[in-house]
């Protein structure tokens, strides 16, 4: 569940807020998503940028970094970065601490 909330005490300001469920997923995205299922999850929130990452072994899964960057904000860090690979589909969330939404845990903040 995504939600928008102003938080005046913290200074941030129009910050979403993501909640991680374990071993299902960080706010919108959901672990095992292809590239493109994860793309259509990140529209809401931004502007979104797919690369290949780099295969040192042929042994590997084709594997891609998939970096969102806030609507409205100047040129900055990403706001999120996912890594999906074909053979597991989506496995890695970061969001970023100061650019990206805060992630929240049975109430807490992460």
């Amino acid at each position: 569940m995504m939600t928008f909330k102003a938080e005046a005490d913290s200074g941030v300001a129009d910050r979403d807020e993501w909640s991680y469920a374990p071993a299902v997923g960080v706010g919108p995205l959901r672990f095992g998503m292809t590239v493109d299922e994860v793309v259509e999850a990140f529209q809401v929130f931004g502007q979104t940028k797919v690369s290949d990452c780099p295969r040192v072994h042929a042994i590997f899964s084709p594997t891609w970094k998939i970096e969102v960057h806030r609507r409205g904000v100047a040129p900055s860090l990403p706001a999120v970065t996912a890594y999906v690979s074909q053979a597991a589909g989506l496995f890695c969330i970061a969001a970023d601490a100061v650019h990206g939404p805060q992630v929240g845990h049975d109430g807490i903040p992460l």
